[in-house]
């Protein structure tokens, strides 16, 4: 027997734009039924961002206690003997994080008393869809579908996922340390979980085919992330391609173009991108038009389909966990009737690299043609924080580039250790509209990172105090 269910609405994906909209519309008392085959709180909480950041950390901790081990210890400190690792409680420590926050997604949304179906759902028709449980079958006849159905990782046809070769997912779920890694591919999430993994001890080897790491940032940001790499031995192969395993490891082709070169690797991470997850649920059935790979939505998040939305990764870049939670919230609000778009002036990205980077807004190459900028940068060596906590010389800084006719703020960017927590105030100065003048005019915290912030304001107003 089926049941059938008729809500208002029906939001298929549980992650951080799924849940986020099915916990707004519950507040808003819509009836909603939110569909998740999977772990409540989807890539970004279970098998992503989370999960990875809490292994970014005690990676980084590891690493501390073997400097203070060494023969020069660390600060006055000094261990008698090297740390051990015991990389299973390390990941069981990961996996408490993960039941700790879906369990509190969960709780979110029985809070607003929205209904949780556990099964992949398929849909016949842009408003009814069938969803296979572990109880029976369920048929859900909805007055608005919310699709945030998020992103996959890409898989090469020469490098399929399975044996030694793992995605980033496999990655945070290892047993043990690799004694030897290659990553292909250089962007974000490559570099966060290969220097992770070479702070635990691993030999990690980075393969990538642009001419650089991490192409989206321009080079004076990646600076010190490359700096870091080289002082910890972590080989770079620029302009190269994979070819595919043996026996030995990973099979590269490198930029001079000579004969094939095996990379040791006890495991391959795959990490050249990830795409928006439209297979296998029915988006033939609804009609929905397509922008490339992604689904076509406006500055509502509506797609073509009446009363149908999307949000998220399906719809396109940046493949951000915090745009998704954004367009989920207003989409939400949208149904409830409120007038809404989707137009932030900027949406920051971090990549939680050694040193970290944070970027909002244009780069300086990217500044419009014909508008004259101007540019402060400020260094963390300046700054007292920075120092205190060994943070201020591996050459980073933060960095404003502003109109040079009214001084409005066009981007902030900002590469070192622990600058993720400016990434806050970079996008209120966006959304605000700020000017340099604002930015120097607010009293920042001493000792704190942020005062980089107001010293950089100041450096492009032409009187920076501290350097």
């Amino acid at each position: 027997m089926t049941e059938t269910l008729r809500p208002k609405v029906l939001i298929v994906g549980g992650g951080p734009g799924g849940y986020v909209a099915a916990i707004r519309a519950g507040q808003l008392g819509l009836d909603t039924v939110l569909v998740e085959t999977g772990r409540l709180g989807g890539t970004c909480l279970t098998r992503g961002c989370i999960p990875s950041k809490a292994l970014i950390h005690a990676a980084g901790l590891y690493e501390e206690a073997v400097a203070a081990s060494g023969e020069a210890g660390r600060f006055g400190i000094r261990l008698s003997q090297p740390p051990s690792l015991r990389f299973d409680e390390t990941m069981s420590w990961k996996d408490g994080i993960v039941d700790r926050l879906s369990g509190g997604v969960s709780g979110l949304l029985r809070k607003a008393k929205v209904k949780v179906v556990t099964g992949w759902a398929t849909f016949s028709d842009a408003k009814t869809c069938i969803v296979e449980t572990a109880d029976g079958r369920i048929s859900i006849q909805a007055e608005h579908v919310v699709l945030a159905t998020g992103s996959t990782p890409v898989e090469l046809p020469f490098l399929p996922f399975g044996g030694r070769v793992i995605s980033s997912t496999d990655a945070l779920s290892l047993t043990e340390v690799p004694a030897t890694l290659a990553v292909v591919g250089g962007g974000y999430i490559g570099l966060e979980l290969g220097i992770a993994f070479a702070k635990l001890g691993s030999k990690v080897t980075i393969v990538e085919a642009q001419d650089r790491i991490l192409p989206l940032y321009d080079s004076r940001l990646t600076e010190p992330v490359s700096r870091w790499l080289a002082k910890h031995d972590v080989d770079v192969h620029l302009g190269a391609r994979a070819l595919g395993q043996d026996d030995a490891g990973l099979l590269i082709q490198t930029a001079d173009g000579s004969e094939p070169v095996i990379v040791p690797a006890d495991r391959i991470l795959v990490t050249v991108g990830r795409k928006p997850l439209t297979e296998g649920w029915g988006l033939e059935q609804m009609g929905l038009a397509m922008e490339g790979r992604f689904v076509k939505i406006d500055d509502r998040c509506a797609t073509s389909t009446t009363q149908v939305w999307a949000i998220g990764d399906l719809v396109g870049e940046p493949m951000l966990a915090h745009k998704a939670s954004a367009q989920g919230e207003m989409v939400a609000e949208i149904i409830a009737g409120h007038r809404r778009r989707f137009d932030p002036v900027a949406i920051a990205a971090v990549c939680f690299t050694e040193p970290e980077i944070v970027s909002v807004g244009l780069t300086p190459d990217q500044a419009p043609e014909g508008v004259e900028t101007i540019v402060g940068q400020f260094p963390f060596q300046a700054n007292g924080r920075a120092l205190s906590m060994e943070a201020g010389d591996d050459g980073g800084f933060v960095r404003v580039l502003a109109r040079k006719s009214d001084h409005r703020i066009l981007s902030l960017q900002a590469v070192g250790r622990h600058v993720s927590e400016l990434a806050g105030e970079f996008s209120t100065l966006m959304e605000m509209g700020a000017v340099l003048e604002d930015v120097a005019g607010v009293i920042h915290v001493h000792p704190t990172l942020g005062e980089a912030v107001h010293e950089s304001a100041l450096k492009a107003l032409g009187h920076a105090l501290h350097i």
